[in-house]
C-alpha cells in the first residue's frame, strides 16, 4: 500500500463492534474463496443503526469511503477476523480512530487488509462523512482536504511492514521466517 491515503471519510462514534462491521449472518462467507470476498464488502458495516448513511451503496460491492474515522473501541466485540477482512473488500484503506480493541487491532495486522491508525484527538466530532480526507502515513498526519486542518495520528510502528506486505504470513514468507514455497 502507498504511503498516502486519499478519499471521503465515514464516520462513526464510539463502540463500533464487529456486529455492526460484519453481521454474524455474513460469517459463512469464505475470505479466500473472490467471489465471497467480494460479497463481504457489500456487507461491510451492514449492522449499523439507521441513523447512519449506507456505506456501501445497494447493489454495489465497494464504498465509496476509503477511509473510517471512529471514536474509541473500534472493532470491539468478537475476535471475528471478517471484520477487517469486509472493509477490506469494501476498499477501505485505513480506520482512524481514538482506539481499537485489540484483537481488531491484531486482525488489521495480521490479515493486511487495512491500517488501523490510533489518534489522540476525537476526529469523529470534527470531521463529517463525505469530508475528503489525506491519510500520510509516513508522516502519521490526518488533514481534511476543503480547510487544509491537520491532526497528528501516532505512528504504526512495526505493525506497518507487515501491513505493507500484506499481512503475517506473506511478511513471514518475504522475510524468510516460513518457507516461501
Amino acid at each position: 500500500m502507498g504511503a498516502t491515503i486519499r478519499g471521503k471519510a465515514f464516520v462513526v462514534g464510539d463502540n463500533i463492534d464487529t456486529d455492526q462491521i460484519i453481521p454474524a449472518e455474513f460469517l459463512n462467507l469464505v475470505p479466500t474463496i473472490p467471489e465471497e470476498y467480494a460479497r463481504l464488502g457489500s456487507c461491510a458495516l451492514s449492522g449499523l443503526p439507521d441513523c447512519y448513511p449506507a456505506f456501501v451503496p445497494a447493489g454495489e460491492m465497494t464504498s465509496p469511503y476509503a477511509i473510517i474515522i471512529g471514536g474509541r473501541n473500534f472493532g470491539c466485540g468478537s475476535s471475528r477476523e471478517h471484520a477487517p477482512v469486509s472493509l477490506g473488500s469494501a476498499g477501505v484503506k485505513a480506520v482512524v480512530a481514538e482506539s481499537f480493541a485489540r484483537i481488531f487491532f491484531r486482525n488489521c495486522i495480521a490479515t493486511g487488509e487495512l491500517y488501523p491508525v490510533d489518534t489522540s484527538t476525537r476526529l469523529c466530532e470534527r470531521i463529517e462523512t463525505g469530508d475528503e480526507v489525506e491519510l500520510d502515513i509516513d508522516q502519521s498526519r490526518l488533514t481534511v482536504r476543503a480547510t487544509g486542518e491537520s491532526f497528528e495520528m501516532d505512528a504504526l510502528g512495526e505493525a506497518r511492514d507487515v501491513i505493507d506486505r500484506g499481512g503475517l504470513f506473506e511478511f513471514a514468507r518475504a522475510t524468510g521466517m516460513i518457507n516461501a514455497s
